[in-house]
């Protein structure tokens, strides 16, 4: 006889789970039988979703974490809640800050016996950027309310459909000359079905897991400067890069209207690989994998000629 997984026909919400990683982490608990009720602002981006669960299995509930009562309505009768919210614009240090308290409170009033708290590597009370402070904020509110939660801080995340990766291949794919802000930046990139893995691991096994903060960063530790011409590379293109100096990234951030605000340049500069003072992939007995297993297949559609332009008869322009 089949053995039945433990997170079978348990309700589990999912606050901010219509995003990239909510994604990833729904299909993984859809698959192990539990009943997912997606807490969002904009659950309608839930619906690609449905077609993977099964009747009844999968609910998309409108909810705005910010809102208390909307809040203790999607934890009611839940078995474990997952906080997935989080923003690098409006009022951080209330979305990213406080709302996890109250979503950790009512979780507990909720009688739930799982909360995992998605923060972020360089969560730090003292940090020079308002996104760093509320990520601590929110760490704090949420173990002050719910003790044997758990806190998941992954570094970056990278995916088929993430936009991140993509973001850089699409310039690489048209410029051939671009500039790189803090090329010198060490990231540590985790797959997000690791990730998502890693979050279920944490639901499914509280007595374990809670209590305990986990960095996840990927196998692979490379600059952004390396990270650019890896995916040149691997679309077989030749491209200059420009490394572009600490002050004029600075001055760059502070302009308005660019991509990148004076807090993400921060952020940015200061790097995005785990410190070592958690515990990782390993205690979760998850071999994450590196970015380098993928990039080569995901970069075929951005090569001249797709799949027929062969990356090892040339670079191209």
């Amino acid at each position: 006889m089949a053995k039945t997984d433990p997170l079978k026909d348990k309700l589990v919400t999912i606050f901010g789970g219509s995003g990239f990683l909510g994604n990833y982490l729904t299909q993984s608990l859809l698959e192990r039988g539990a009943r997912i009720r997606l807490a969002s602002r904009t659950p309608e981006k839930g619906w690609p979703l449905k077609p993977l669960a099964n009747l009844g299995q999968l609910q998309l509930a409108r909810c705005d974490v910010n809102d208390e009562r909307a809040v203790a309505a999607a934890v009611a009768g839940t078995h474990a809640v997952v906080n997935l919210a989080g923003s690098f614009s409006g009022d951080l240090m209330q979305l990213m800050g406080e709302a996890p308290g109250a979503i950790a409170k009512h979780a507990k009033a909720a009688g739930a016996q799982a909360l995992v708290h998605v923060s972020a590597i360089g969560a730090d009370s003292e940090s020079p950027t308002a996104y760093g402070r509320a990520k601590a904020l929110g760490e704090t509110r949420v173990l002050e309310a719910f003790p044997t939660a758990t806190i998941v801080r992954p570094s970056v995340l990278f995916g088929k459909d993430d936009n991140f990766i993509n973001m850089f291949a699409g310039l690489i794919q048209f410029a051939p000359v671009l500039p790189v802000f803090g090329p010198t930046a060490e990231l540590q990139p985790a797959y997000v079905d690791d990730v998502a893995e890693a979050i279920a691991q944490s639901v499914l096994e509280p007595g374990r897991h809670g209590g305990k903060t986990f960095e996840l960063g990927g196998p692979e530790r490379m600059t952004m400067l390396e990270l650019n011409a890896r995916i040149a590379a691997a679309q077989g293109r030749k491209r200059y890069f420009i490394a572009m100096p600490d002050a004029l990234s600075a001055i760059f951030a502070a302009l308005p209207l660019t991509p990148m605000s004076s807090d993400q340049w921060k952020l940015l500069k200061a790097g995005n690989a785990a410190l070592g003072n958690y515990p990782g992939f390993d205690e979760l007995g998850i071999e994450p994998r590196p970015l380098g297993l993928f990039l080569d297949k995901w970069m075929v559609h951005f090569r001249t000629h797709g799949r027929f332009g062969l990356k090892d008869a040339g670079v191209t322009a």
